[in-house]
């Protein structure tokens, strides 16, 4: 296979399809809207997994798990959050396969297997844990409940994209319990920030933080903030959303404690979850026509090594400097690999580690080994330099810093110079189409002026700032007052 990509410019999507592929990160499997990540893609998940499962930690979350299955009732008890997933909701109605009698070697369902209650496949857990909650919260003392899990949810998407929308995909959902609504607003606010900030500082993706409007926020929700990122093509992508869920699953769960006076309470309730569509924000926010580009602090492989010789003299020569320098790199805390495959080149190891966004790659011939250096290349501005070996683990984990620096501002840049603030709806429309990005601009608040936005230009309201300065101004499409301008976008 070809490991050239589709330009960016030319077809955005098609570059997007071809560098999942070819980076080796994830394939369509052989059920309909469903993913293969592959390991290297997994590693890079991994990478997010363990620093997320972290920050969880350490603001007072623990990890269970919960059943995929969810009782047909139990799904339906919070009318809205049902309304809400009901039609990407998959069901399993029996439990049994048999032979066909009418086609040899094939099976059909046994219709005497059928269950006594259809069973949703998870497409959110709020459900089957607040049910569970109702058990395990009868007092005061048994809150706060401050529970993560790690899982799968099935939504079944019509329209699906590796990463970005498929039928099944992996997830953290975490589900909280509070004795009062100050502190459950803490918490959304808390976990919004959490995700904000693993967004900037690991994925080096700079993000938005905001509110959606009633008609964009989750099924269920009082209240849902989320973090807001921009692709290189202009459209925004939802990183992360935290949902404060007032006393609505309480209540359709009959869950209540007994306060320190004896009263009997509703528990007030929040959820947050990210996916692994951030790995479709990593790849889109920093990648280019080579292939990905990757954060270090989220690559599963730091620094590459690829030995360059002619004869056996010559590799001996070489490796003896490789394997000190992969040593003293590992002995830094690097990541490394040394790739003495004799059955590829070094020019296609170049190319498929610059595929696979390695951040550095060390290459080492013969005349290296005489003038003790080596040839040091930056994926992330494709720049080569000659390094000395003395001293070069250290050089290299400082490097490392600077190019997950760099990526950032990188990202920050192109973010900021793509915020542009308009104040009627022809100008809407061209900064949309020619621009693109992030536009500001004043929205009367009703959602059918929303919905016209969203039907004529296919833009919906990403969020309304949290830290929003109020401003008077006229709403670009009505022209009624508004106090407060909004951030539009074309979106994934």
């Amino acid at each position: 296979m070809s490991k050239k990509l589709t330009s960016r410019s030319e077809n955005y999507s098609e570059w997007y399809n071809e560098l999942v592929v070819k980076a080796d990160l994830a394939e369509n499997s052989g059920v309909r809207g469903c993913m293969v990540i592959k390991p290297y893609g997994y590693a890079i998940w991994e990478k997010m997994k363990d620093e997320l499962d972290k920050q969880f930690k350490e603001t007072g979350h623990q990890n269970a798990y919960f059943p995929i299955f969810v009782p047909k009732h139990m799904f339906e008890a919070e009318e809205k959050n049902a309304e809400g997933f009901a039609k990407e909701a998959a069901i399993v109605t029996h439990y049994r396969l048999k032979n066909d009698p009418d086609k040899p070697g094939k099976l059909m369902v046994d219709p005497n297997a059928k269950l006594e209650e259809e069973l949703i496949v998870r497409p959110t857990s709020e459900a089957i844990i607040w049910s569970t909650y109702k058990k395990w919260i009868q007092s005061y003392r048994d809150l706060p409940i401050k529970i993560n899990q790690w899982a799968n949810v099935v939504r079944w998407e019509m329209r699906t994209r590796l990463f970005l929308r498929t039928a099944e995909f992996l997830w953290q959902e975490g589900h909280t319990a509070h004795a009062t609504k100050q502190e459950a607003i803490a918490e959304t606010e808390q976990m919004l920030h959490v995700y904000a900030k693993f967004s900037e500082e690991h994925l080096a993706v700079p993000v938005l933080r905001g509110r959606k409007t009633d008609s964009e926020r989750f099924a269920g929700a009082e209240d849902t903030l989320c973090i807001e990122a921009l692709m290189q093509d202009g459209k925004a992508l939802q990183a992360g959303t935290s949902h404060f869920l007032g006393q609505n699953f309480a209540e359709a769960f009959d869950v209540k404690f007994a306060t320190k006076e004896g009263k009997q309470e509703l528990v007030w309730g929040t959820s947050w979850g990210v996916s692994t569509r951030l790995m479709g924000a990593l790849i889109m926010a920093h990648s280019d026509d080579a292939g990905l580009v990757l954060p270090p602090k989220l690559a599963p492989i730091h620094v590459v090594i690829v030995p360059i010789y002619r004869d056996d003299e010559g590799l001996a020569k070489v490796m003896e400097v490789a394997k000190r320098i992969e040593q003293e790199l590992k002995a830094e805390g690097v990541t490394v690999k040394l790739d003495d495959d004799d059955n590829r080149k070094p020019g296609w190891k170049f190319a498929e580690y610059e595929m696979k966004g390695v951040p550095l790659r060390i290459a080492i011939g013969p005349r290296d080994v005489e003038n003790n250096v080596v040839e040091l290349a930056r994926r992330d501005i494709q720049e080569k330099s000659s390094v000395s070996q003395d001293g070069i683990a250290k050089h290299i984990s400082s490097l490392l810093d600077e190019i997950q620096e760099a990526i950032y501002t990188k990202a920050l840049n192109y973010r900021d110079e793509h915020i542009t603030e308009v104040n009627s709806y022809e100008e809407f429309k061209s900064v949309l189409e020619e621009k693109g990005g992030f536009i500001s601009a004043h929205w009367d608040g009703t959602e059918e002026t929303e919905k016209r936005i969203k039907d004529e230009t296919k833009a919906t309201i990403r969020c309304i700032l949290l830290d929003n300065k109020k401003e008077e101004g006229k709403c670009i499409v009505t022209g009624n007052p508004s106090s407060e301008r909004v951030i539009f976008a074309k979106a994934y």
